[in-house]
């Protein structure tokens, strides 16, 4: 996968919105997986990686059910953070790469490459340079405009026929909203629903495949009934949403 120059003047200027945001971000980095604690949270799931397990396990359902065979794909993680999701899934891949704007968290990320974004919404690479490409919970940080601009340059970076998932807290989903509120590192968040993702995604050019929430059963009892939240997939309440979009060929 390549990457842009990142002096190229192309990219647009990190806005004033977004920059204190960034900066915390760095701030959090050091102590990012305590900050994310919350009694609610903690209770639902004791492992930290159940969570990011649940949203690969989302994702790689529907690319199956899209025909994409991962193995033959060039993955871009938009706003990768210290890599878990990569470390978790990449090796399924013929290429897993990703990108944040936060220079602190990319830091933390050993096990692929990962590239500093020069804002919020430019990626550092070139067009039509990867298959599929996934932002996990980055949009609830991107304010305003913004939005339009972070989707329109993963269209831009996707090839032709290349799919996009985004995942997101569901706003809908009381539980959810309460954990986003104490969150110290969502302290800025903006909440964006299903409807709206889809969207922003179809305003950029892409068409929607599917939409699904999931993170209904805590842990220990999705562990024994995985086959019974998929029943329910399509209902707008579950904890997290993931929207699966295509490029047309």
């Amino acid at each position: 996968m390549q990457t842009r120059d990142r002096t190229s003047t192309e990219f647009d200027p990190l806005t004033p919105s977004s920059a204190p945001a960034l900066r915390e971000f760095d701030l959090y980095a050091p102590a990012y997986a305590e900050l994310l604690g919350d009694p609610v949270r903690n209770r639902f799931a004791q492992d930290p990686l159940h969570f990011h397990r649940r949203k690969w396990l989302l994702m790689q359902d529907m690319l199956r059910r899209a025909a994409v065979d991962v193995a033959t794909q060039r993955w871009l993680d938009v706003g990768c953070g210290q890599g878990d999701l990569l470390g978790l899934a990449g090796r399924n891949f013929a290429l897993a790469t990703g990108c944040d704007p936060s220079a602190g968290m990319i830091s933390k990320s050993r096990s692929f490459r990962v590239e500093h974004q020069p804002s919020i919404s430019a990626l550092p690479f070139d067009d039509a340079s990867a298959d599929f490409v996934t932002a996990v919970c980055v949009y609830h940080h991107v304010h305003g405009a913004a939005r339009e601009l972070l989707t329109a340059d993963i269209r831009r970076v996707l090839a032709p026929g290349g799919l996009c998932c985004i995942v997101e807290h569901n706003p809908w989903n009381p539980v959810t909203r309460a954990i986003v509120q104490r969150c110290p590192v969502d302290v800025d968040a903006e909440l964006v629903s299903a409807p709206h993702m889809r969207a922003l995604l179809q305003g950029a050019g892409l068409e929607i495949l599917s939409t699904e929430y999931f993170l209904y059963l805590p842990e220990r009892i999705f562990n024994q009934f995985s086959q019974a939240e998929k029943m329910v997939r399509k209902v707008p309440f579950g904890g997290q949403f993931a929207v699966l979009a295509r490029v047309p060929a």
